[in-house]
């Protein structure tokens, strides 16, 4: 069986979209990440500036007001407050910074986004301040699908943050921004850092990294994570049924069937596509017993659709055990399923082989009564008919089944050398 690429594209493209959304969602309910100055970059010429005791005081009610989630009353101070800051550029840049936190803390983004742009853009704030600023605004770049902009501000933040101040959010944020320009190279690099880094990676961190290694088409590498992933979380089946796929992909069918057969001993193969796909694997090794084992608990259990085709598969892989027996019980399921004779068909050779005359007798009649067979088909079932009405005594029935195979090219000679034989049995018993 071949790995289904699409199917597995579009799990990979799902992955990185959700464990970005995640993070930046995560990002935006987090805490502010302040930097420290260093001399990494562009200097500022900005002094020590400080606010007088009333503004001091002004700015604790307002922040009283947003612990108290009265984000309008602390919003229409700050307005007041901005109103009578007249040119003063720290006090405004203070005042545009706690705005922007009110925005944030009730979730309106676009003002908060846009009260954090003009803190920065007055360039009054302290070193601390000014490019802590330069993380949230990252932020919310990053939810705006700005990405070459949110990543021009992360590295400004990271240019100008010592390094034991940078937290594993950090590099998770810069890994996801990477991700979504398509640059997986360095989403990798930023996402094993965080992982690295942190005494409890979360699982939408490995997501990224499994994500990254697929798009570089590094299927080992994907393989090794996704072997991590499943250590840390077992109980999720898409990680065992994509580990199954990526090492069918690299051609080492035994681990593909050996991680889904785990899996499926786990209990955790619930869905008619796991089903098939872990049957059709022990198909394809040749292990048929446990191929039509599992596909006919399958449907047994209401997992698998009773279909013609599911029942086909289960009757094919019990034949191909030699369990004849589960094989034709199946067979007759097939037919029961199927619109036209070609199931019963096969059902009535097998019989004839076993040489259970009465049954494969009733399984042509299924055949013949079903009809939707090719001319050929449609012969062979009459000369087949035939020979089981001969078998049975039954000399007339055989002739006319025989008669009737004679109006097909394919089995005309067949049938001829039967009705011949038909003629001698008869005259040896009239002797």
């Amino acid at each position: 069986m071949t790995l289904k690429g699409l199917e597995l594209n579009r799990f990979i493209r799902n992955v990185i979209a959700a464990a970005t959304l995640a993070i930046a969602l995560l990002a935006l309910t987090g805490s502010t990440v302040f930097a420290q100055a260093s001399d990494c970059g562009k200097k500022r010429n900005v002094g020590n500036k400080a606010l007088d005791e009333a503004t001091w005081n002004q700015l604790n009610r307002v922040y009283q007001y947003v612990g108290e989630k009265r984000y309008d009353k602390a919003y229409k101070q700050l307005q007041k407050m901005m109103d009578r800051a007249g040119r003063a550029a720290y006090l405004r840049s203070v005042l545009n910074q706690a705005l922007a936190q009110v925005e944030w803390s009730r979730e309106n983004y676009d003002p908060a986004l846009k009260y954090f742009e003009k803190a920065v853009e007055l360039d009054a704030l302290p070193e601390q301040a000014h490019f802590g600023l330069m993380y949230q605004i990252a932020q919310l770049y990053f939810i705006k699908e700005r990405y070459r902009e949110a990543l021009e501000k992360l590295e400004l933040w990271f240019c100008h943050s010592p390094r034991d101040k940078i937290t594993s959010a950090a590099h998770v944020l810069k890994a996801s921004i990477f991700a979504q320009q398509e640059n997986y190279a360095e989403t990798l690099k930023a996402i094993d850092t965080a992982i690295e880094m942190d005494d409890h990676p979360k699982e939408r961190w490995y997501q990224l990294k499994l994500g990254s290694h697929y798009e570089l088409e590094q299927y080992p590498q994907t393989a090794q994570t996704l072997v991590l992933i499943i250590s840390r979380w077992p109980q999720n089946k898409t990680y065992w049924t994509q580990l199954s796929q990526i090492y069918l992909h690299l051609k080492q069918d035994e681990k593909a069937l050996a991680v889904i057969a785990l899996a499926y001993r786990k209990g955790l193969l619930d869905m008619q596509g796991d089903i098939t796909y872990l049957s059709s694997l022990y198909s394809n090794s040749n292990v048929p017993f446990k191929a039509a084992l599992v596909l006919e608990k399958g449907i047994n259990d209401g997992v698998v659709a009773s279909t013609r085709n599911h029942w086909t598969a289960v009757a094919d892989s019990w034949y191909a055990a030699e369990e004849m027996e589960n094989s034709l019980v199946a067979y007759e399921s097939a037919g029961k399923a199927s619109t036209d004779g070609m199931i019963d068909l096969r059902r009535a050779y097998i019989l004839v082989d076993l040489e259970r005359w009465p049954s494969a007798l009733k399984a042509l009649h299924d055949t013949l009564g079903k009809g939707g067979l090719s001319e050929q088909k449609t012969g062979e079932a009459y000369l087949l008919r035939g020979m089981i009405q001969f078998n049975l005594g039954n000399f007339d029935s055989a002739r006319a089944d025989w008669d009737q195979a004679g109006r097909y090219d394919r089995v005309r000679d067949a049938a001829e050398q039967w009705i011949n034989h038909l003629r001698e049995e008869r005259q040896r018993k009239a002797l």
